[in-house]
Parts: C-alpha cells; sequence; structure tokens
C-alpha cells in the first residue's frame, strides 16, 4: 500500500457517490486530501455568478460536513489554481493530482494548460467522466461528425454501449498525518453581503444527501405522472434536480439507473412507461447541450446559424428591464420572472415562455436573456443555458419550427388553467376569476373593482400587444429566410 497522498481536486462534482476520481484515489492506497480552489477569473467571461455562488457556498459547506463524518476534511484555496495545485503538492508530499473533467471551452482550454504544467514537474495527472453518461465526442452520426438535431442523438445514446453503473459512495477516506492549511468558507466570499437570498434559503437544500431525497421522491411520486404533468408549473410535476446536477451533487449515471431499477429494467431499449421515457429524454438533452457546446464552442455568445448574425435586433432598455423584474403585463411572463427572482429557479415550461417573449415579442437579442439566466438561476449551466436560447431563438440547433412564437396567454390557460401559478407569484392579481387571470386587460370594471386592481397602477398594461408583435417578429424572421436563400 503507498503511503505518498493523493489530491483530488472537486468541482462540479461536490459529492461522494459515483466519484470517480475519488474512487482512484483510494485505489491508489495513500491519503487522500480532497481540495477546492476558488478561481473563478480563470473561467472567461462566463465566471460563476450570483445564485451560483450562492448555491455553491451551501453545496461546499454541506461536502465539508459529509467528508468529516469520513474522518476527513475539505481544504479550500483560492487560485491561481496551477501554482495552489503546485503548492499543496508540495506541502503534502502528494505525487498524483486527480479530477473531473468539465467542458466549458475556457475551462477545457484551462485544464489542459494546467495538466501540462503539472506534468512538467514530473506529477501524476489524471482526469474522470463525472457529470455526463456520455463524453461529448463518443456519440457521433455515421459521418463521424457531431448531430444537429436530437431525435437522432438520442436514437444514437440509446443504441451505444451504456452508461457505466455509479460508483459507490466510501465509508472511509485515509487521512494524512498532518492537513495543510485551508480556508474558512466565509473567506471565499461566495455569499451576498445584502440578504436577497431568503427566496433561495427557503425553496432549496443544497447538497448530496438533498439531490438524493429529491430523486427518491420523484421516483415514488411523480415519475408515473411526468409526461402529463411537466408542463404544469402549477403543480409539482418535475424533479428540480437540475441545480443539483449543475453542482454534481448527483450524477446523471446515478438519476439514470435508479429510474430503470425503479421500473425493473435492465435497459433503457426495453418498453418503459411514457413519463420514465420521456424524464430519461429529458436527462439526454441535457447530454445534447454539452455535445453542442463541446463541439461549437462559440456558441456561447454566437447563434450557430450564422445567418442569424444578421438578425434585425433592437435595443430597448426599458421593455428589457421591465422583463427581468416581471412588469410586462403578461401575468404567466411576470410570474415566471419573479419566481426567478425570488428562488433562482423557474419552470422550464415558463422559462420557453418569458424566452420567446423576450427575443420574440420584444426582438431583444437572445445574449441579453443568456445572461439575465446566467446571474439569475442557481442551475445556471452554461451549455443547456446556450442551447436553450438558441433553441428558441431560432438560431440553433434543433430550432424547428425557428419560426415558433409562444402566445403568453393562451399558453398560461392550458398550462396553468385555474391561475394558481400567477396567483403565487403575481399576488396583486390573485383575486382575478380564471376566465380573466391571464388577461387581465379583459376584465369587467366589476372584476376589477372586486380584485383591487387598476391596471397601468397597481399592475402594468401589456408593454407590447401581442398580434403586433407577433406579426413583427415574422417578418424579421423572414429577413433572414431571404437571406440564406431559403425558407429552411
Amino acid at each position: 500500500m503507498s503511503s505518498t497522498a493523493t489530491l483530488v481536486w472537486f468541482r462540479k462534482d461536490l459529492r461522494l457517490a459515483d466519484h470517480p476520481a475519488l474512487q482512484a484515489a483510494l485505489q491508489a492506497g495513500g491519503p487522500v486530501i480532497p481540495i477546492f480552489i476558488w478561481s473563478p477569473e480563470e473561467e472567461g467571461t462566463w465566471q460563476p455568478a450570483s445564485a451560483s455562488r450562492w448555491w455553491l457556498h451551501q453545496s461546499l459547506k454541506a461536502l465539508g460536513e459529509e467528508l468529516a463524518k469520513l474522518g476527513s476534511r475539505l481544504i479550500l484555496r483560492r487560485g491561481p489554481t496551477t501554482q495552489t495545485l503546485l503548492d499543496l503538492a508540495r506541502q503534502t508530499g502528494a505525487k498524483q493530482i486527480l479530477w473531473c473533467r468539465r467542458y466549458e471551452p475556457a475551462v477545457i482550454d484551462r485544464d489542459k494548460r494546467i495538466k501540462s504544467e503539472l506534468r512538467e514537474q514530473k506529477l501524476q495527472v489524471e482526469s474522470f467522466n463525472a457529470s455526463l453518461l456520455f463524453e461529448p465526442w463518443v456519440i457521433q452520426n455515421k459521418q463521424a461528425k457531431p448531430y444537429g438535431v436530437y431525435t437522432p442523438f438520442w436514437k444514437a445514446c440509446c443504441a451505444a454501449e451504456p452508461p457505466s453503473r455509479p460508483l459507490a459512495r466510501p465509508n472511509h477516506l485515509p487521512a494524512p498525518h498532518d492537513w495543510p492549511d485551508s480556508l474558512a468558507l466565509n473567506e471565499l466570499q461566495l455569499e451576498p453581503t445584502i440578504d436577497w437570498a431568503k427566496g433561495m434559503r427557503e425553496t432549496w437544500t443544497p447538497g448530496e444527501r438533498e439531490a438524493e431525497e429529491r430523486l427518491r421522491r420523484f421516483l415514488a411520486q411523480r415519475l408515473t405522472e411526468y409526461a402529463e404533468l411537466r408542463d404544469r408549473p402549477d403543480l409539482e410535476g418535475t424533479s428540480a434536480l437540475s441545480p443539483h446536477l449543475h453542482f454534481g451533487e448527483i450524477s446523471p449515471r446515478t438519476i439514470w439507473y435508479r429510474v430503470l431499477e425503479h421500473l425493473g429494467k435492465e435497459s433503457v431499449n426495453e418498453r418503459l412507461s411514457h413519463g420514465a421515457e420521456i424524464y430519461l429524454k429529458e436527462l439526454v438533452w441535457r447530454e445534447f447541450a454539452y455535445h453542442l457546446l463541446y463541439h461549437f464552442p462559440r456558441t456561447t455568445d454566437e447563434p450557430l446559424r450564422p445567418e442569424f448574425a444578421a438578425f434585425p435586433w433592437q435595443e430597448d432598455r426599458i421593455a428589457l428591464r421591465a422583463w427581468q423584474r416581471g412588469r410586462t403585463g403578461y401575468p404567466l411572463v411576470d410570474a415566471g420572472m419573479r419566481q426567478l427572482w425570488s428562488t433562482g429557479w423557474m419552470h422550464n415550461r415558463v422559462r420557453m415562455v418569458v424566452a420567446s417573449f423576450l427575443v420574440k415579442h420584444l426582438l431583444i437579442p437572445w445574449q441579453q436573456g443568456a445572461r439575465w439566466f446566467w446571474d439569475t438561476l442557481v442551475d445556471a449551466d452554461l451549455a443547456s443555458n446556450t442551447l436553450g436560447w438558441q433553441w428558441t431563438a431560432g438560431c440553433g440547433a434543433d430550432a424547428a419550427p425557428y419560426f415558433r412564437i409562444f402566445n403568453p396567454v393562451s399558453q398560461g390557460e392550458k398550462f396553468d388553467p385555474e391561475g394558481e401559478y400567477v396567483r403565487r407569484w403575481v399576488p396583486e392579481l390573485s383575486r382575478l376569476p380564471a376566465t380573466v387571470i391571464h388577461q387581465p386587460w379583459k376584465a369587467s370594471p366589476k372584476e376589477l373593482e372586486q380584485a383591487g386592481l387598476s391596471l397601468g397602477e397597481n399592475y402594468p398594461l401589456p408593454i407590447v400587444d401581442h398580434t403586433f408583435a407577433r406579426n413583427r417578429a415574422l417578418k424579421a424572421l423572414a429577413t433572414i429566410s431571404k437571406s440564406n436563400g431559403s425558407s429552411r
């Protein structure tokens, strides 16, 4: 058994179960030293933003507590990363440094440099896949090129060698004789100095234990009806695991195989319940996002379809601010934006509606929406955020029909039929009847009076007419079709 310590560098893999770098360190036989290095400036223009930093603080605290139960601890340091790793290797006598891979463009470039510099110093370095079912370069079409459409990507994933089964959680981690110095968690200054995170604290419990419990509850209570309920923001129909997945508090392999085990199945190619199949397709949609980000790294800021660079976007700071604050006059849009501001999360159906409103109704560039989501979402995942916004704008992969323009009124009436979602997040509308809650401008004077509502005063009138906005957007999209020489 080796007595040489191994450094395990934690990143977006803040868990103990199904952690290949941690397992490899255990197999090495010597002391295991878990470390986390805060170096946001090394992530380029997409550094972790406000809501993400709040979650990260709580997640690091939870991980530290779980490590302590195993007789270990989490060493916290600030960057620069390469020098910090070299300092820790020197201080602990470690000859091996292990971590799990990330796939954001700036981080890939950074990690390549780190790996090269560490090896120049005669250190053993190895990285592992811990956050995806399939590495982004594994799933390819018949021409050995990346997929640009989701359905054949899903079919290729189902036909591929199944993901490896999740690794067990260790029950003990060998500790070094002397621990290196560590910063206190508060010294990383991740939490806001002004307490704006009350709603997030009331909504979320970050950490591996809560991720596992959320999955358990979802499988037991909602998987069967997932296909029917996943589009209903007024009901608890989703797993709400996206922030836990983003921070690696649970792995996609764990979710994949827990779903199959729950159904008594061995493979995704067996006959699954409709709800389970749709749920696993959502998990693979996340894979698709990473597949695209890896192969098309420029899409974080540029449209995948180059013709959209000429789209006639408009700059409208007043309209953008109204959208950000949930003051557009369209109740479903405003409810979603207020839920986001309060809790750091928004129901996926509503995400599509509010994104469509920004880019189609207001013709505001999708990049501005992506940046706002990046700052306010606790699950601000660069791959998923990029894919979602480009899909909605019509300029990305699988963006068909690219001319789709969601009607926020009909979407509200269909997916929040009694208005309960709107009542929760737009309380000034709470006393309106369901027949007009999604279009309060059609309420009668008596209904407005009974609701205590004065449109234009305590709730805004629509900042843009839907029919006008739809026609304007279609004309703008038509210019792209013409410039591309086709109607797609």
